[in-house]
């Protein structure tokens, strides 16, 4: 179905460190027993002075396994940092750009499991000391805003930024660096709270628009609607959307009127010439509903939007940008770290970011974890800077670069996570919170009805996300309720499907009335089911065989375990799985409940699924049998009604417990 997706090898940060690892362990396993993997520490002794080339910045090396790359120095917002490698001299002259607010140089160390805590030199300077210091003219500071994975948050809650303090805390930076960019790395939207996805997504691209986002790249959910709406996204933007893996041809039907999607873009900001080049993860195909991805062509073919794996049109678009006259470029990818295990980082967007030349910088995102670190290059002092933050708006990134336009040569760059509490007394822009108001108080009579209450929270997310890595209470719940109602052998349905936990942190009810905190019960409302199962989902019953059934568990427990949307969360039997195998040989059991072994062979089950899943969303491709499949209704309405039917009977809907019917081994 999908012709350009490929095989990938496990690379990652830190591999040739492994390596090196287990030739010791094969020498001294005794000694390797207790190796404790992590950030580093941070380092100490930070002094610094200011002379007239810069700021003098020294400090004491720390150490950490696997091995310190990098030293990083910097100044916060404004500044201009620089790298030194982890076996070269502790200390570094920092330049000081035209203009630098005042602030305090930090050295941090990095690894490949990330960035050490920042150490404060004892010194700090004014704006007005940094000023006597002589500032090349040619050397610049590029400050790069960062988010991903945003899925509609835009109204502020417990855990979410909310897109009017974001708003203004952009603005806030901005200030601090002329050459300032604003960048998504895809999944605005989709999977959205109802704010977003009642009004098709426009209060978000309004929002968007308001923040003074400069480009974003897709994500897969950007897909989850037809083409029409792509179109109607990239209409109502005043931001630039680029993708540089999709191909010229399916580049040609992401527009509207005037507006159209870039394999690159070039935004003039602070006398530098800024590159962005974006790609989409290629597993998009799967993840989407079938058909969204298809198209109509100029000479009225039927066709579907490519996108493809690996690196290729990422390094031919920043080749093309740098061409096109860019000081330097900056990558924006819909692809994520995974995990860091045994002193290596793995994940897509690690594999990617050792095969990527000649950006700057490169951002990731999809996998909804928090990474940052180093990727170093040959023959360099300085590395590429790789970062990514949590979904859903509860933080963003604000990133240094120092950049020589004169050589187009980068010497350094430096990452700050600026989560909620940072921005705390920051005062909402007005603007912004009108446009979100004005959403609002549209929904609030409907949504915040209430539709039952719960024993507690049902979770949701964590390192790695507990509903993409193994059994979940929603999961279970869900599970369990479409197997009984239906009443088939078994149900199946994707972990990534629960969008939040429940009740949701990402939707706050006006009605104040409301329990929402504490140890229960909670009072769960019609906003809630929409934010928790946002897709509009269709259930359905069909039939699988013994055989297909393995598969499409090879399938749930493949890809980019732990962090893949595709994790199944199952009733009516059992599992277990070993990740340490290759792809397609990691399910070591399947049973029943009573534990009769289910044989891989052409033996018939009922089954109860979604439609997304039969039809081969998530890479369910060719296992649950379509022509058998019966739609019975709505997934939302299933699960509120269920939830109701407590409420009117006096029950308090109870958190399942995980009882072992997913497990994983090695």
């Amino acid at each position: 179905m999908n012709t350009t997706l490929k095989t990938r090898k496990k690379l990652s940060f830190g591999v040739f460190a492994v390596a090196a690892t287990l030739l010791v362990t094969m020498v001294t396993p005794i000694a390797q027993a207790n190796v404790v993997y992590a950030k580093p520490s941070a380092p100490t002794n930070v002094t610094s002075y200011l002379w007239k080339n810069g700021i003098m910045v020294k400090w004491t090396p720390t150490e950490a396994t696997p091995a310190i790359t990098h030293y990083v120095v910097s100044a916060g917002s404004g500044s201009c940092p620089v790298m030194i490698p982890a076996n070269g001299r502790s200390y570094v002259t920092m330049p000081v750009v035209v203009g630098q607010p005042g602030g305090t140089p930090v050295v941090q160390a990095v690894n490949a499991y990330g960035f050490s805590v920042a150490a404060k030199s004892r010194m700090s300077y004014t704006a007005e000391e940094l000023a006597t210091v002589v500032s090349p003219s040619n050397i610049k500071s590029v400050q790069v805003l960062q988010l991903s994975d945003l899925h509609g948050a835009i109204e502020v809650s417990a855990t979410n930024i909310g897109a009017a303090v974001l708003a203004s805390a952009f603005a806030n930076d901005r200030k601090n660096a002329a050459a300032t960019v604003t960048l998504s790395s895809g999944d605005n939207i989709g999977a959205a709270p109802p704010i977003s996805t009642e009004f098709e997504e426009m209060p978000t691209i309004e929002s968007m628009n308001l923040m003074k986002f400069d480009a974003s790249t897709f994500g897969n959910h950007e897909h989850d609607r037809n083409l029409a709406h792509v179109q109607k996204v990239i209409g109502a933007s005043d931001f630039q959307w680029v993708s540089s893996n999709y191909g010229d041809s399916s580049l040609a039907a992401l527009k509207s009127g005037t507006k159209a999607a870039k394999s690159f873009t070039i935004i003039e900001r602070g006398d530098v010439k800024i590159g962005i080049v974006g790609s989409n993860t290629e597993t998009t195909i799967e993840q989407v509903f079938p058909g969204n991805l298809d198209y109509t062509d100029a000479a009225g073919v039927k066709r579907t939007i490519e996108i493809q794996a690996g690196v290729d049109g990422i390094n031919a678009a920043i080749k093309a940008a740098k061409k096109a006259g860019a000081d330097l470029v900056v990558a924006v990818i819909h692809q994520g770290w995974s995990e860091s295990v045994g002193g290596v980082s793995v994940g897509v967007l690690n594999e990617m970011a050792t095969e990527i030349k000649g950006a700057a910088a490169i951002y990731g995102g999809h996998s909804h974890q928090t990474f940052a670190t180093v990727v170093p290059v040959e023959k360099s002092t300085t590395g590429i800077l790789v970062g990514q933050t949590l979904n859903a708006g509860v933080e963003y990134t604000r990133s240094q670069i120092c950049v020589n336009t004169s050589s187009n040569r980068v010497l350094g760059s430096s990452i700050e996570t600026i989560k909620k509490a940072a921005v705390a007394t920051v005062v909402p822009d007005a603007p912004t919170a009108a446009l979100v108001k004005k959403y609002k108080d549209q929904m609030t009579g409907k949504l915040d009805t209430k539709i039952g209450a719960v024993a507690g929270i049902f979770p949701r997310g964590g390192t790695p996300a507990v509903e993409r890595s193994g059994e979940n209470p929603m999961g279970i719940y869900i599970a369990d309720l479409l197997r009984a109602k239906y009443k088939t052998d078994f149900a199946l349905t994707n972990g990534g499907g629960i969008r939040d936990t429940f009740p949701a942190k990402t939707y706050t009810p006006v009605d104040t009335k409301l329990v929402r905190t504490g140890t229960g019960p909670l009072d769960v409302t019609l906003g809630d089911a929409l934010t928790v199962y946002p897709f509009g989902n269709q259930v359905a019953t069909t039939v699988v065989t013994g055989e297909n059934l393995w598969k499409a568990l090879e399938n749930g427990v493949g890809g980019n375990y732990p962090g893949d949307g595709r994790f199944p969360q199952i009733s009516g039997f059992k599992f277990t799985f070993d990740p340490t195998k290759a792809v397609g040989s990691r399910i070591v059991s399947v049973t029943k409940n009573d534990g009769t072994a289910i044989a891989k062979d052409q033996t018939v089950y009922t089954l109860t699924t979604l439609d997304f899943i039969i039809y081969g969303g998530d890479g369910y491709l060719n296992v649950f049998s379509p022509a058998k499949a019966k739609v019975m209704g709505s997934l939302l309405d299933v699960f509120v009604d269920a939830l109701k039917a407590d409420l009117a009977a006096g029950k308090v809907t109870q958190l399942p417990a995980l009882d072992g019917r997913v497990k994983k081994v090695s």
